[in-house]
C-alpha cells in the first residue's frame, strides 16, 4: 500500500511512534486518551465506538458513531478482526485509542471486496465506554445452589452485582424483558444466599437496588400488578425508601387504586419534599382523579335523572 508514491506513506510514518502490542508489529496503538481502571478481560462484552479507515480515504469505511446507543458486543462472537480483539484487550474504561492493523489482524490476503483491497492495513479508532464481564457470572448462575454456597458472599455480591449491571445496561437500550431476565437472576443468586447476621445487611442492600430495578421495569413493561409486588417486597427491606413509595404510588396509579397511590405518593413526598418526579406523579393522580369523579358524578346524575317522556307513556 503506498509503494509507488516516494518516501513514507501516511501509515508508514504514523507507526513509527505506535506501541507494538502483538509482538511482530501486526497490531500497533497509539493512546489518544488515557483510561482507567481494570484492563478489559478475555470474555468481556463491550460497549465501544470505533471507526475504520483506508490509507489516503477521509470518511470511514465503517463506523458505529452516528449509533445513539452502541450495542454491547462479546469478545471472541461478535468481534470479528482479531486485531480489534487484541487491541481491546489492551484498553481501560474511558480510553481512546488508534490503531494499525496488518491484514493478518484485519481482513488477510484477499480483503473484503468491494470495500477492502487484498492485503490491506487499515486503522482503526476506538473509544472503550464500558465493558462487563459475563463469563464470571454466566458459570457460577450454571453452578447448582449447594455448589454456590461454597463460594464466599462476596462472590455472590459480586456476579449479582454484574447480573444488575446488564440489566441496567438492557433497561437502558428499552430492552425491558431481556433486562427483567437478568435482574431475576440477579435476585435469585441473592435469595438463596443465607449470610451470617453480620453480613445480612449486604445481603438486603444488594437485594433492594434489584427489587427497585425491577418495580421500574414492570412499569415500563406496563404489568403494574407485578411492579406493585416488587415495590412493596422494597418497602419490607426499607419502609421508607423514597424511590420505592414512588415506584408503589406509580403501580397503583395505573392500576386506578387512587387512594393507594395517594398514600405511597405522600410518603414519598415527605421523605423528598422537592423531588420534581414525585410532586409531579402527585399533579398527576390529582388530575385523574378529578377525570374519574367526574364521570362518576355524570354516571350518577343519569342513573337518577328524571324520568323523560317515554317512561311516562310506558307507565302509562
Amino acid at each position: 500500500m503506498g509503494g509507488s508514491a516516494p518516501g513514507q506513506s501516511p501509515y508508514q510514518r504514523l507507526s513509527q511512534r505506535m506501541l507494538d502490542i502483538s509482538g511482530d508489529r501486526g497490531v500497533l496503538k497509539d493512546v489518544i486518551r488515557e483510561g482507567a481502571g481494570e484492563l478489559v478481560t478475555p470474555d468481556a462484552s463491550v460497549l465501544v465506538k470505533y471507526s475504520g479507515y483506508l490509507e489516503h480515504m477521509d470518511k470511514p469505511f465503517d463506523s458505529n458513531c452516528f449509533r445513539k446507543t452502541p450495542r454491547l458486543m462479546k469478545l471472541g462472537e461478535d468481534i470479528t478482526l482479531w486485531g480489534m480483539e487484541l487491541g481491546l484487550l489492551s484498553m481501560r474504561r474511558g480510553e481512546l485509542a488508534r490503531f494499525l492493523f496488518k491484514p493478518t489482524y484485519a481482513y488477510g490476503t484477499l480483503g473484503c471486496p468491494p470495500l477492502i483491497p487484498p492485503n490491506t492495513t487499515v486503522l482503526f479508532e476506538i473509544e472503550l465506554l464500558d465493558f462487563l464481564d459475563s463469563a464470571e457470572s454466566d458459570k457460577f448462575c450454571a453452578l447448582s445452589a449447594e455448589q454456590q454456597d461454597q463460594f464466599p458472599l462476596q462472590k455472590v455480591l459480586k456476579v449479582a452485582a454484574t447480573e444488575r449491571e446488564f440489566g441496567n445496561y438492557l433497561f437502558r437500550q428499552h430492552r425491558f424483558y431481556d433486562a427483567k431476565v437478568r435482574y431475576k437472576r440477579a435476585l435469585l443468586l441473592l435469595h438463596r444466599r443465607s449470610a451470617p447476621p453480620e453480613e445480612q445487611h449486604l445481603v438486603e442492600a444488594a437485594k433492594l437496588l434489584v427489587l427497585l430495578n425491577l418495580s421500574f421495569t414492570y412499569l415500563k413493561l406496563e404489568r403494574p400488578t407485578t411492579a406493585l409486588r416488587y415495590g412493596e417486597q422494597a418497602l419490607v427491606i426499607d419502609q421508607k425508601n423514597a424511590k420505592a413509595l414512588f415506584r408503589c404510588g406509580q403501580a397503583c396509579l395505573l392500576m386506578t387504586e387512587y387512594q393507594k397511590a395517594r398514600d405511597f405518593l405522600v410518603q414519598a413526598q415527605k421523605a423528598q419534599p422537592f423531588n420534581h418526579d414525585i410532586n409531579n406523579e402527585l399533579k398527576k393522580l390529582a388530575s385523574c382523579y378529578k377525570d374519574y369523579t367526574d364521570k362518576e358524578k355524570e354516571m350518577c346524575h343519569r342513573m337518577f335523572a328524571p324520568c323523560d317522556d317515554d317512561s311516562a307513556v310506558g307507565e302509562n
